[in-house]
């Protein structure tokens, strides 16, 4: 089963703080997404598996730590996904990025894929999916099932702010990928937005409302 981990840092719940502020303008909501962004892949990274190895040092040998195993990879979920990347690479710059397009078909309401380019290796590496919010879970269900239809396992995926409705529906469907929530707020309203949650991601962060 996924385990849900609920972020309770200081500085991340104080910057949520801001970004849920309406007359937030587009720039600090930017730099405000970014640095949460930061934040949580540091916490999120916190399990990542370590080995020894030696080095040498201008005084002498010694044995220090280093990662171990899978490299990483970060795959936003266009569009608002976007606003989350340089504040993860800014933590792991070496990972490699990949993108996945999703729409909502206005007849069906299910996630519909208009684009997806993922790194050649991305099956080999830890893989985090971000999007700043978890509403329905309509399109994250269906970007990690993209991911797992092109052979990816080590699938994780990171929100900033997470309906409840969202979070069951991504237990349900994909009880193998571990979930990383900055806040998790109370309901869906009758339109699918989260309730308080910060309008809409995409809007706030290209300034498009």
């Amino acid at each position: 089963m996924s385990k849900v981990y609920v972020m309770d840092h200081p500085l991340i719940q104080h910057k949520i703080g801001w970004i849920r502020r309406k007359e937030t303008g587009a720039k600090d909501f930017r730099t405000l997404i970014s640095e949460i962004a930061m934040l949580m892949c540091y916490e999120a990274t916190r399990d990542l598996k370590l080995q020894d190895i030696e080095i040498e040092t201008p005084i002498c040998k010694t044995t220090v730590k280093e990662l171990k195993g899978k490299k990483m990879a970060v795959v936003p979920i266009l569009r608002a996904g976007l606003g989350m990347v340089d504040g993860m690479l800014s933590i792991i710059p070496a990972a490699k990025v990949g993108h996945i397009g999703l729409y909502r078909d206005p007849e069906t309401l299910d996630p519909v894929e208009y684009y997806c380019k993922l790194p050649e290796d991305c099956s080999e590496r830890e893989v985090f999916v971000v999007d700043p919010m978890l509403a329905t879970g309509g399109s994250s269900v269906a970007a990690i099932q993209m991911l797992k239809d092109k052979g990816v396992k080590n699938i994780h995926f990171m929100c900033i702010i997470a309906a409840p409705e969202g979070v069951e529906r991504m237990k349900s469907e994909h009880p193998d990928v571990d979930i990383y929530i900055g806040a998790l707020d109370e309901r869906l309203n009758d339109h699918g937005y989260i309730v308080p949650g910060l309008g809409d991601a995409g809007d706030r962060i290209f300034g498009t409302k």
